[in-house]
């Protein structure tokens, strides 16, 4: 959450985006701006990508500043873009969810979130898999994560109805594990930040699978492949799943490759770019794919289903692999081979 407090306006939030191309003078001048409540250039070019979250060195959030602004301002190609989406999410929290599911499990095992996400945006088999056999599936609207919000204009979503979404968790008297990082940044991050309580113990996949693995390594089968990871934008939030993922990687044969858009220099997928600036999307994809294979990954593996969707394409051009986390673990369970 941005806190005026902590900057000392010394620019590297900006000066360190790669989608603009500020000196600090300029950099500087546009967080000024911003804190007046001013309009800024970097409304109109940020992609909400969250990255001067980390290039912060003070930990003002200049990104949460950006995301306020954009939604108060309204001006940028994607939020107008999105409008219309906003608009009608927002009615349907104050008039009551009506695409909400949920699949009854064993009354001992934890609830699974699958988020907003319609279940198809996930892999097919995905809750065939023995990797959650009797768990509670809940999906829709009442269940969304609200922080990926921010990518449409809906940065005020996590405090308008974040109570209300995770009063919805309680409710079912299970423990969570969510399938989406955002949801785990709603209840670990922003929850604490709002001063919401969560009154139930929760997990990141990553944690999840990890765990299951460790429990499950007799059926483990090692993959012995090499794979470049793709993050989705909140990684920002939650450092520490860097360390879950490899711990998941190890378990499974998957050797993670060092490459140059990864951990804190990691590449946006291009998602929230695509439909106010094609050329970047395709450039950002690009790059994506490419540093991939000159790591030598024999894969690109992602955890979100729009990451998912939006490089499809340029891995299918590229010949390379794309494989969602937990197809990539089903691999190593034996459940489903290795993609052709």
């Amino acid at each position: 959450m941005w806190n005026a407090a902590k900057c000392d306006l010394c620019g590297d939030c900006l000066v360190k985006c790669r989608y603009v191309d500020y000196d600090k003078d300029r950099a500087v001048s546009e967080i000024k701006l911003l804190m007046e409540g001013k309009a800024a250039d970097i409304l109109n070019s940020c992609i909400t990508c969250n990255t001067c979250f980390d290039n912060c060195p003070t930990g003002a959030d200049p990104a949460n500043l950006i995301f306020k602004m954009q939604e108060k301002i309204g001006t940028s190609p994607l939020i107008i873009n999105a409008k219309p989406m906003i608009t009608d999410r927002a009615k349907r929290f104050e008039e009551g969810q009506a695409d909400s599911q949920v699949i009854e499990g064993d009354p001992d095992k934890p609830a699974l979130s699958f988020d907003g996400f319609e279940f198809k945006q996930f892999p097919e088999g995905t809750l065939e898999s023995g990797l959650f056999k009797g768990l509670t599936v809940v999906r829709g609207g009442e269940y969304m994560s609200l922080v990926g919000m921010v990518h449409m204009g809906g940065e005020s979503f996590a405090g308008r109805f974040g109570r209300q979404v995770i009063e919805k968790f309680a409710d079912l008297g299970k423990e969570i594990v969510y399938l989406h990082n955002e949801g785990y940044v709603l209840a670990h991050v922003k929850a604490k930040e709002l001063g919401i309580p969560v009154p139930f113990k929760y997990y990141h996949l990553f944690e999840y699978l990890r765990d299951y693995l460790k429990k499950n390594q007799k059926d483990i089968s090692l993959l012995n492949k090499k794979v470049a990871y793709q993050p989705n934008c909140a990684v920002s939030w939650i450092r520490e799943q860097d360390i879950w993922l490899d711990e998941v990687f190890d378990l499974i044969g998957a050797e993670h490759v060092s490459r140059q858009y990864d951990g804190l220099n990691a590449l946006c997928c291009s998602g929230p770019a695509i439909g106010v600036n094609k050329d970047l999307a395709v450039d950002m994809q690009t790059k994506n794919v490419q540093d991939a294979l000159d790591a030598g990954a024999e894969a690109l593996v992602t955890i979100c289903p729009i990451c998912d969707a939006v490089m499809r394409r340029a891995t299918s051009k590229a010949g390379l692999p794309k494989i969602f986390i937990t197809d990539l673990c089903r691999m190593g369970l034996g459940e489903i081979p290795w993609p052709a």
